[in-house]
């Protein structure tokens, strides 16, 4: 099926082996694809829908956030990962993101293709096993929300919650109409209560124990 006006977002470390990559999906695929390093900037792009692909290799956890967020602000964005090592690994980058997708580093190039071209339909790539994981995963976050949470306040919540989706310091006092010193020091008050030391911690926890938005373009698992 032709994809002439979506885009595929390879976010990876650019080189020969990631072009090769690039020309077989666009040939078999018949869509644009572009490689971008995971800092780049990705303004402007208007194609009807757009599939990030994020290479576990090359894309650290910080920049798969900064990616989470982007994609959770364009309902056109598909967000999915590949080069993962295995099912446990898939699941635990679920439990900080919202992929639509997922790919091992032992699926074959046609099986890739395959998915991408279910992405691109709005269908999930990822197994059933996966899925059940996912499904407990989201039921003991709705457990957790009926728990304390460890006395923060109405604005601590708010930046947390704000954080978890990605969001840097200068974006959070953007959002709330505040100083960077005061979101600083809201932070440091938060470490303190939820006992982290950092803010990839402090994400982990958020996920863990506020839960996230549902994640978009669903249909049905076709792996």
């Amino acid at each position: 099926m032709e994809h002439e006006n979506s885009l595929i977002l390879l976010v990876t470390d650019c080189n020969p082996q990631s072009q090769l990559f690039m020309d077989y999906i666009a040939e078999q695929l018949d869509c644009q694809i572009t490689a971008v390093s995971p800092h780049d900037s990705v303004d402007n792009l208007e194609n009807d829908s757009i599939l990030v692909l994020l290479d576990a290799d090359h894309v650290d956890e910080s920049s798969m956030q900064q990616w989470h967020g982007r994609a959770s602000e364009r309902q056109s964005m598909i967000l999915a990962a590949f080069n993962l090592r295995d099912e446990d690994h898939a699941a635990d980058v679920l439990a900080s993101l919202h992929l639509q997708g997922v790919f091992y580093r032992r699926d074959s190039l046609q099986l890739i293709c395959k998915g991408i071209g279910a992405l691109l339909e709005g269908d999930l790539w990822m197994s059933r096993s996966l899925m059940t994981r996912l499904i407990e995963f989201y039921r003991r976050q709705q457990l957790n929300a009926y728990r304390p949470v460890c006395g923060l306040t109405h604005r601590e919540l708010e930046i947390i919650g704000l954080l978890g989706s990605g969001a840097s310091n200068t974006e959070i006092a953007d959002k709330l109409f505040v100083s960077e010193h005061t979101v600083k020091s809201h932070l440091y008050n938060i470490f303190r209560k939820i006992k982290v030391h950092n803010r990839i911690q402090a994400m982990n926890w958020a996920r863990q124990n506020l839960g996230a938005p549902p994640p978009t373009h669903q249909k049905s698992s076709r792996r």
